[in-house]
């Protein structure tokens, strides 16, 4: 999976690869310090490993309110409760969605004692839920996400991008484990068809494709003709495609595979995207490969049902879909929202705790991806509906919206499903596959994680 950035050789002038809500005018009540300190908290700079100090999403007050609640959290105050970050977080949402500005201060006074970037799991939720809750209480939501994501844009590179994407599925198999599934199935859907098409759209910056080069090289007495059009989305990818697209063509070159490489830069709403001017020519079978792509599409009005049927008048020979299993399309306002802030918390318990037995301690790849999970976090969290591209849904409403275009699941073989289990036995123990009528599922000791699944046009 990681041979295409592992190339060096091919380019010997390269070294390396690199709630309801509170009314605005209870919001107006906030004290100034969140204001003063919030802009330090989003230098990216400041979360780099070797600070020597550590900031606070939240400027306490000079003394601190006149009720305490850590009689309330004696257990967690103390140390006796190392999982106290769901409870506290809940309450603090709690409060924040009822208008209860005291309680809600004192809360954010204890996250802001106990949480940290750099600490344990628990710490480091309450660190980054915090600051999502921060930027729900203050509007800012939206510009926080953008300047975070731009920060983040500005110093990403081709080298830097390949050490974390490899260390990253080395350790770990979030990425890995629909690659295998998805290669699995699309090897199946095209098998004996002499001109293959795959539109991928997904973030991977293409480390799922070698192995499907290699596959096919020894798989076929005649090897096919393939096209395949990676659709990008964000202005990172754009600057590492560029590495990217010339490694393909060469390993393809090297592995003996008449391939032709496209890259289509598409910034903003995927529903948006004209897959009719990708060229697609009639005597392509064609299969469509999106791993983590359709949570991207907003949830408002029906665009994810738009960009399926769009899929549907393709008419591809596949589908294949990834995406993490978490219901978080729940709602933005009042109970809704609180139930949806729960959702949050699942997933990324699990992410950061499969993180944290993964890398070792003092792991920069680690830290990025979790700031990546943070950004991921204040989208969710502090952002409406129509300006959010993290909510996820479950593997049945996916299903349900793609039974609705016109598709039917096609099951992975037994193949597949040995693939996908030799797979995880690479990996720390605790990782499992499951099936059921809809896909394949990647749990992390016992919580479902990721979803794969196949569909074909019924």
């Amino acid at each position: 999976m990681d041979t295409l950035f592992r190339l060096v050789s091919l380019q010997s002038s390269d070294q390396s690869f690199n709630s309801s809500r509170t009314s605005s005018s209870s919001r107006s009540n906030l004290n100034t310090p969140f204001q003063e300190c919030f802009s330090l908290f989003m230098d990216e700079e400041d979360f780099s490993s070797s600070s020597s100090k550590q900031l606070s999403p939240y400027a306490p007050p000079h003394s601190p309110p006149q009720q305490d609640v850590s009689l309330e959290f004696s257990a967690a105050v103390s140390g006796q409760n190392a999982t106290w970050a769901s409870e506290i977080l809940y309450e603090t949402a709690k409060a924040l969605v009822e208008g209860n500005n005291t309680r809600l201060h004192q809360l954010i006074w204890m996250l802001n004692e106990m949480s940290s970037p750099y600490g344990d799991v628990d710490q480091k939720l309450g660190w980054y839920f915090l600051q999502a809750l921060f930027c729900r209480m203050t509007d800012s939501g939206a510009t926080t996400h953008e300047n975070l994501v731009s920060t983040s844009n500005k110093i990403s590179s081709f080298d830097s991008t390949r050490k974390l994407v490899l260390k990253f599925q080395e350790v770990c198999p979030w990425t890995t484990f629909g690659h295998v599934a998805s290669n699995g199935a699309i090897m199946e859907a095209l098998d004996g068809e002499t001109k293959l098409h795959i539109i991928d759209i997904s973030s991977t910056f293409c480390t799922q494709w070698p192995t499907l080069l290699e596959a096919m090289a020894t798989r076929y007495d005649e090897t096919p003709h393939l096209r395949l059009t990676n659709v990008i989305a964000s202005k990172s990818g754009e600057k590492v495609m560029k590495e990217v697209s010339s490694r393909m063509e060469k390993f393809a070159r090297l592995m003996g595979v008449p391939f032709k490489f496209e890259v289509v830069h598409h910034e903003g709403d995927l529903s948006e995207l004209n897959l009719y001017e990708l060229g697609i020519e009639e005597d392509e079978a064609l299969a469509i490969n999106c791993i983590g792509a359709l949570h991207t599409v907003p949830t408002i009005g029906n665009r994810r049902d738009s960009i399926i049927s769009m899929f549907r008048r393709l008419n591809p020979r596949i589908v294949t879909i990834v995406e993490e299993e978490c219901d978080m399309g729940i709602g933005y306002e009042g109970p809704q929202f609180l139930k949806g802030f729960q959702e949050y918390f699942k997933l990324y318990r699990v992410y950061f705790e499969a993180l944290d037995e993964s890398f070792p301690k003092t792991s920069s790849e680690r830290l990025t991806l979790e700031r990546g999970a943070g950004r991921s976090i204040v989208d969710l969290v502090a952002c409406p509906p129509e300006n959010s591209v993290e909510r996820r849904e479950t593997a049945a409403r996916w299903s349900r919206r793609m039974h609705g275009g016109g598709f039917v699941p096609v099951a992975f073989n037994e193949e597949v499903c040995d693939d996908v289990r030799s797979l995880l036995r690479r990996y720390k123990e605790g990782w499992s596959m499951s099936r059921d009528s809809t896909g394949i599922f990647l749990s992390w000791k016992g919580d479902a994680a990721v979803w794969a699944s196949a569909w074909k046009p019924s």
